[in-house]
């Protein structure tokens, strides 16, 4: 069995390429934050409570807007419904890990780390996957709130610093991310109905074309699991 510190280490260390990515991301939402009035320290407690990249852009986005509190916790909540089917996907591995810890990494379950354990649980499965899945959530949400702090404190310096275009950077990263997958005819169809439907619905409020694309994905990778068992009950 691999131990646990080994685990930890493991967890990190897969999930620092996507650190690296998202090092931009980090700055222009703290520069973004505080060019839309909030202060240094408001905008790094909001990645301390909410840690979830794109509804903390949409937050910044309304706040600069006027938009009203419950307009704002409304729009969040839709836009981080996908995280439900994350955990959905890790719950089974992660019924005898107790709640708090389950908790714990509920909390840190954002797009990158999902990916990074998702694969650790394809390739393992559930061999140290908790430790592991501590490694890789815990540096990730440290490394967030490094370069949210970094981005305020620059934000205050130099304020057109959101439109340099740092930002190419996050593509590049969900682009690593999904790549890998794409090796089996069942991802290759889940993508295309999740980006197709994503383009499709770009023009939509409050970034709801994104929970669209995600129900879809899902829809097409219920459809070919079921194509799949179908074929092989008539083999």
């Amino acid at each position: 069995m691999t131990t646990i510190r080994h685990a930890i280490f493991a967890g990190a260390r897969d999930a620092l390429p996507l650190m690296i990515g998202t090092l931009p991301f980090g700055v222009i939402y703290g520069t973004s934050a505080v060019a839309a009035g909030l202060s240094p320290l408001a905008a790094l407690a909001m990645s301390v409570i909410v840690f979830a990249g794109s509804a903390q852009f949409i937050a910044v986005s309304l706040i600069s807007g006027g938009a009203a509190l419950p307009v704002i916790w409304l729009t969040t909540f839709v836009v981080n419904l996908r995280h439900a089917l994350y955990s959905a996907t890790v719950h089974p591995a992660a019924q005898g890990w107790g709640l708090r810890w389950r908790a714990l990494v509920a909390f840190w379950l954002t797009d990158e780390v999902f990916a990074v354990i998702e694969k650790r649980l394809m390739e393992r499965g559930n061999d140290a996957l908790l430790p592991y899945a501590l490694g890789a959530g815990g540096g990730f949400y440290l490394n967030w709130l490094t370069w949210t702090a970094i981005g305020a404190w620059l934000g205050q310096q130099f304020p057109d610093l959101a439109g340099w275009g740092l930002d190419f950077a996050m593509i590049a990263t969900f682009a690593a991310m999904i790549a890998p997958q794409l090796r089996a005819p069942t991802p290759v169809v889940v993508a295309l109905a999740a980006g197709t439907t994503a383009w499709l619905t770009r023009g939509l409020p409050f970034k709801l074309g994104l929970i669209l694309a995600a129900f879809a994905g899902v829809a097409a990778g219920v459809w070919m699991d079921h194509r799949r068992k179908a074929r092989e009950a008539a083999a």
